[in-house]
């Protein structure tokens, strides 16, 4: 398959933007990244844009073993975004280190691995898998805590902070301090600046937020949901909004926090509103389903708005929103 590029439009005047930021002890050449669960687990986004130009390609996550995800229908598509119910399906963290991540290290990605478990057992199996196999292009790992933890009645790990502390502080145990890592937070939580509190408490190095915002779809004629497994959830357009203000309310609690940003990013005028917020960098992840291009477009239109409005540094922009 031949890589097909953004078309060429000619941008405003103004001087070159260094794009160039930090996620705490990760350097990144600018700040738009792949989100997890949109760009595949390995390559697969290569035929359409140059996965080395981005911040960072952040894989689907992955377990310690092999699974199967959730039953079909597992897609809902909205006019405002889509309604998802995967399930996690991936081979392992083996499999992956074997198969998969061998591809992005020849295209010269830099790599944030995400993972999930439903015990702190097997976040933290997952993560040493990781810890002790991963390196040089893997600069992250993302956990991934939104999932129904098996020793709690299935209650999600991330809607309590005694569950956020207990997945983060599991795999933060596993990885050793061999590599930064970021918690990926639910907002379906009443207070979110607690939960990331809780996290960077346990030994997270920053938060990614968010995750989707649970939803439901069901089909009126019958009564019955549109997806397999039921319930699924919202991402795209619709939860941008709330993206940003979950953004702009943890950097205001906790300022020195790397934040990574997602939610509905499709433009980029929206990449940089999460930057205003607060965020370090971004994530691009449904507009990727309607054009595998998105993140190397928002990319490129990050770079058009800033120059059109005068911005030299990407640090400059940041968190520009609380000095006013």
């Amino acid at each position: 398959m031949s890589r097909v590029r953004p078309p060429r439009r000619e941008a405003p005047a103004g001087g070159p933007v260094d794009l160039r930021t930090r996620v705490g002890d990760v350097a990144l050449a600018n700040p738009v990244m792949t989100a997890s669960g949109t760009a595949g687990h390995g390559d697969e986004l290569a035929g359409y844009l140059d996965l080395s130009s981005l911040g960072a390609v952040v894989v689907k996550s992955m377990s310690a073993e092999a699974w199967a995800g959730n039953p079909a229908p597992r897609l809902a598509p909205l006019e405002v975004g889509m309604l998802n119910s995967v399930g996690l399906q991936n081979a392992g963290v083996r499999a992956w280190l074997a198969e998969d991540m061998p591809a992005l290290a020849r295209r010269g990605a830099t790599v944030v691995a995400s993972i999930w478990g439903f015990s702190a057992e097997q976040y933290h199996e997952v993560a040493s898998v990781l810890g002790e196999a991963a390196g040089g292009a893997v600069v992250a790992v993302e956990a991934n805590i939104s999932c129904p933890n098996v020793e709690d009645r299935r209650r999600m790990f991330a809607h309590s902070e005694a569950g956020v502390a207990e997945a983060v502080a599991a795999a933060a145990e596993g990885l050793g301090g061999r590599m930064p890592l970021w918690a990926k937070l639910s907002p379906n939580v009443t207070d979110l600046p607690a939960m990331a509190a809780a996290a960077v408490g346990a030994g997270a190095a920053g938060v990614t937020l968010i995750n989707t915002v649970m939803g439901l779809a069901l089909d009126p004629a019958t009564g019955r949901p549109r997806l397999g497994a039921g319930g699924g959830g919202l991402s795209g357009p619709a939860i941008h909004p709330v993206a940003v203000r979950a953004v702009f309310e943890c950097r205001q609690a906790l300022p020195a926090v790397p934040i990574v940003g997602v939610g509905g990013v499709s433009r980029g005028e929206d990449a940089a509103e999460l930057i205003v917020a607060g965020a370090d960098a971004v994530q691009v992840g449904t507009a990727t389903f309607a054009d595998p291009r998105a993140p190397a477009r928002v990319l490129w239109e990050l770079r058009v708005w800033c120059q059109a409005h005068g911005v030299e540094r990407i640090e400059d922009l940041k968190g520009r929103a609380h000095a006013l």
